[in-house]
């Protein structure tokens, strides 16, 4: 009766607070704030929990300096999931707004070797919006990462889609990431792999149906460094870039290599 109740109460608390002029436009957010809510309240109910989190400190040719963190609560069967990034400097990190990424969703294993998390991130700051001054909930980013480890075998694949809101300025700007690496574990200690990615500007509000381009598409090598008895680790990744040069004129964006740096801890 008492998780009855707190679910109601939860729901009859953001009721009133979506209908108050206060908060009248922050309705895109309360979705997200009740959904973390219920979830927390349903895997607080789990007798035998799991939190797991990892910090990292990352560096690439495009987005600069970002720390990035991610962790999760749950059983091991199904997880509730989340993440946060800051944004910080990189190519145009002036009008980024200090760009911030925050999300919650849900991560579950697929046989022995594979782990599905679905999430939905909260984007503030000036970059999707397109309004040249940070505001909170200015876009959203609905994502996808596989993870894949093994004896042998380590990996990852990402998608997110870039979604701006209107904040007040017509023109908005929509984008798509997505990454995709394997790598083979030498030993406990060293890992090598090959790493492919590709950022796109895919349009947004008053954009014209062909304006799309990818500012890089990236293909390289990757070396990992980690503790055999697990937490640290240290990665470089680098490549060249892929696109033709008819893209480049396009993007208005020239790269012709890429690289990255990553350290971090999982706890």
């Amino acid at each position: 009766m008492q998780y009855k109740f707190d679910n109601y109460f939860i729901f009859l608390l953001t009721s009133s607070l979506l209908n108050t002029k206060i908060f009248i436009k922050m309705k895109r957010i309360y979705a997200l704030l009740l959904l973390l809510l219920f979830a927390m309240n349903v895997f607080a109910q789990e007798e035998e929990d799991n939190f797991d989190m990892s910090v990292s400190l990352n560096s690439d040719i495009f987005f600069g300096f970002y720390p990035f963190f991610a962790g999760s609560y749950g059983s091991g069967s199904v997880d509730f999931t989340f993440y946060g990034i800051l944004w910080s400097g990189g190519a145009a990190g002036g009008s980024w707004g200090n760009w911030t990424e925050v999300g919650v969703g849900v991560g579950f294993p697929v046989g022995d070797a594979l782990y599905v998390n679905p999430q939905i991130g909260l984007l503030n700051g000036g970059l999707t919006s397109g309004l040249g001054t940070p505001v909170l909930a200015e876009g959203i980013v609905p994502n996808l990462t596989v993870g894949l480890d093994t004896d042998a075998l380590e990996g990852e694949f990402y998608f997110g889609y870039y979604a701006g809101f209107d904040h007040g300025n017509p023109s908005t700007n929509n984008y798509v990431h997505y990454w995709i690496n394997t790598g083979y574990k030498i030993n406990s200690f060293l890992s090598l792999g090959l790493h492919f990615e590709q950022l796109s500007y895919t349009g947004g509000n008053n954009a014209p149906e062909d304006a799309g381009f990818a500012f890089y598409q990236a293909l390289g090598p990757y070396i990992q460094f980690s503790d055999p008895k697990g937490g640290s680790f240290a990665r470089f990744t680098t490549g060249g870039d892929l696109r033709s040069d008819e893209q480049v004129t396009e993007s208005d964006h020239e790269q012709p290599s890429f690289f990255k740096l990553s350290v971090g801890y999982s706890f």
